[in-house]
Formats: C-alpha cells, structure tokens, sequence
C-alpha cells in the first residue's frame, strides 16, 4: 500500500482478533517510529513493547480513554524526555507507526494523552520521561471499510497565499 493510501484509508480500530502481530511486523512498527523525522534530530521518543496479557488489561484498566487495549494483542507505549518538542516528535512517530502497521493489515488507536502517570509507574518509566500514550495494535474483529471515512472537502480547509483565498 502507497503512503497516501494508507493515509486515505486508516481508520481507528478498537476491537482486535486474538491473533498475535508476527514479530516481522512489530519490527517495522517500531522502525517506522524510529525513522520518524524529530525537531533537531533529538529523538526524544522510547517504544515500550507489551505482548503480556495481564499487562495489557492493567494498561486497559488504567486508560479511561481506551478499555480495549486489554483486548490487544500487542501495545507500545510511547514515552518522551520532557524537551521542548518531545510531544510534537512522539506524535509524529506514533502516526507513522500507526500507518505502517495499517499497511501490513494491522489496527491500531491512539490512547490517552495526559494523566499517564500510572501507566508509567506500572511500566516502570523512569520519572524523567512523560508516558504520550498507548498504541494498541492487532488485526480487527471485522472488515471496517477502508476509506469510508467523512473528512470536510480541501476547498473549505486549505488557502492559497492568503487565509480564505481558496486553494482549488
């Protein structure tokens, strides 16, 4: 799948087969967050990998946003140092994970944001770093229709030179 077509297709999953992710993919997962461009290539970013089932549904239980984390098969939790533009690099990782795993057929949604404080301490997250949130990822429970997605039309949301100069 092209980028664009993975970016005109995604669309948040929250119900996963018990299927596991192969390790390949989770692989290029992470490679995908790694390879993520970052404000002066300081890469602020970790990858926390969780497979184990009774850590998922601890996480699950800790992320009011998010219960069905406990039904993945596979999280990775994003944490940051707390430099100037962690929060804008780790958000650009965890979209191109999110794109890469759709790619290979694989579900995901972004959890939580603040108040990741005991995501962290279950994790053991050293207190210097900020947990940004919780990716759960794995194959839907059902075909959810790549590409029907309502977004507003690029005339009413992109300009030329100017605000409101339309950009057609």
């Amino acid at each position: 799948m092209d980028a664009l077509a993975a970016l005109r297709t995604l669309l948040a999953v929250r119900s996963y087969q018990a299927k596991p992710v192969p390790d390949a993919v989770v692989r290029r997962i992470l490679e995908a967050g790694r390879l993520t461009g970052s404000g002066m290539n300081r890469q602020p970013w970790h990858f926390i990998v969780v497979r184990d089932g009774e850590t998922l549904r601890s996480l699950g239980a800790l992320a009011s946003s998010g219960p069905y984390v406990a039904q993945a098969p596979l999280a990775i939790v994003v944490a940051t140092d707390k430099s100037r533009f962690a929060v804008s690099d780790a958000s650009r990782a965890i979209q191109s994970m999110m794109l890469a795993a759709w790619a290979d057929g694989v579900g995901s949604n972004w959890v939580g944001f603040s108040g990741m404080d005991d995501v962290g301490a279950l994790l053991k997250v050293p207190p210097s770093l900020d947990v940004v949130g919780i990716v759960p990822f794995g194959y839907p429970t059902k075909h959810i229709g790549r590409g029907q997605k309502w977004r507003k039309a690029l005339r009413e949301i992109a300009h030329r030179e100017r605000y409101g100069q339309p950009f057609e």
